[in-house]
């Protein structure tokens, strides 16, 4: 698919339902948004926050609420469009132009964008990754406590780093020669590719 960089465009690339994106458009432009393309679609925002956008397939159109998953919904006009897997964003589908009630769409846009200045919204949830310590450095670590404390010191992606580096080693001996290299490394405190950053 081509990149696409104005909704004009992006309507255009989309005939089919051109009429109707259009008139989507329309509704959710009388309202306080700001207008951009973003992922080659358009999305509305308000204060840089994403709150809706316009998608286009080969059997139907609609809304995407990014947060969709406050809204109201009294009318039951939202799906989630992968069921277990999306949290927030919800879809309001239409098949043809006349499948579109305006004065919903726009109570549904309004209460989407009063959410948002509320605040309202789902943050992604970050997985920690756990450090997982290869027995060859372990062994070391317990044997001296310097090298142990230095490697507590440092920070949980340069602990990873280390591991990792000792880790993918298939051989022992190549085990052993990263395991040489880095212990002066860790005393120091510096992560294994300090000196490559800011060159």
């Amino acid at each position: 698919m081509k990149k696409i960089y104005s909704v004009e465009e992006y309507i255009e690339e989309h005939q089919n339902f051109g009429e109707a994106l259009t008139l989507l458009r329309a509704i959710i432009n009388s309202t306080d948004v700001g207008e951009t393309v973003k992922w080659s679609a358009p999305v509305y925002t308000v204060n840089g926050k994403n709150v809706l956008g316009l998608g286009a397939f080969k059997k139907h159109f609609g809304i995407w609420f990014f947060n969709g998953v406050f809204l109201k919904d009294e009318h039951k006009l939202l799906v989630n469009a992968q069921e277990n897997k999306t949290k927030a964003l919800r879809q309001m589908r239409f098949k043809t132009i006349e499948d579109i009630d305006k004065n919903l769409v726009l109570l549904y846009v309004k209460e989407a964008i009063e959410n948002q200045k509320l605040g309202k919204e789902i943050k992604p949830e970050r997985t920690k990754k756990k450090t997982i310590i290869p027995e060859a450095l372990k062994a070391i670590l317990t044997s001296n406590n310097k090298l142990k404390l230095a490697f507590d010191n440092l920070s949980p992606y340069k602990q990873r780093e280390y591991c990792e580096y000792i880790d993918i080693a298939k051989r022992e001996t190549t085990k052993q020669t990263r395991l040489e290299k880095i212990i002066p490394m860790i005393i120091q405190g510096v992560g294994l590719h300090d000196k490559y950053k800011n060159c």
